[in-house]
């Protein structure tokens, strides 16, 4: 399993279990850099540490804060929100270089969905 498919089963693991995920903001606001492929994407994070690691070992973001979204908010408003800006999810990215999966925000609904159905089998 490559480090990225790793970060990925931990994001959807943890925003599930915890409720919570994490982003970065400064005071333009959350990045969304252009990819490889033409397209933006917002990153998040499934902890405050994760993000912080970033804003440490990422110059680009080196003047960002974390910032947290209740779980609940960021499937109702934020998915939608990224959808109609036809911008990509960043999960969990990492190294110097912030790297990780970037998914559709459907993509993102749909495993979100499936892990907490996950969660609630196992209480």
């Amino acid at each position: 399993m490559s480090q990225s498919s790793a970060q990925l089963i931990q994001f959807f693991t943890e925003i599930t279990k915890y409720g919570v995920v994490w982003t970065i903001k400064d005071d333009s606001g959350f990045p969304a850099p252009l990819g490889t492929d033409g397209r933006r994407t917002m990153p998040f994070w499934s902890s405050q540490t994760r993000a912080e690691n970033i804003i440490r070992n990422v110059p680009a973001y080196h003047k960002f804060q974390s910032s947290s979204i209740d779980l609940n908010k960021f499937q109702t408003s934020w998915l939608s929100g990224l959808r109609q800006d036809k911008l990509l999810v960043g999960t969990n990215w990492t190294g110097r270089t912030a790297t990780g999966f970037d998914l559709e925000p459907e993509q993102v609904l749909k495993n979100i969905e499936y892990y907490a159905s996950l969660l609630a089998q196992i209480h």
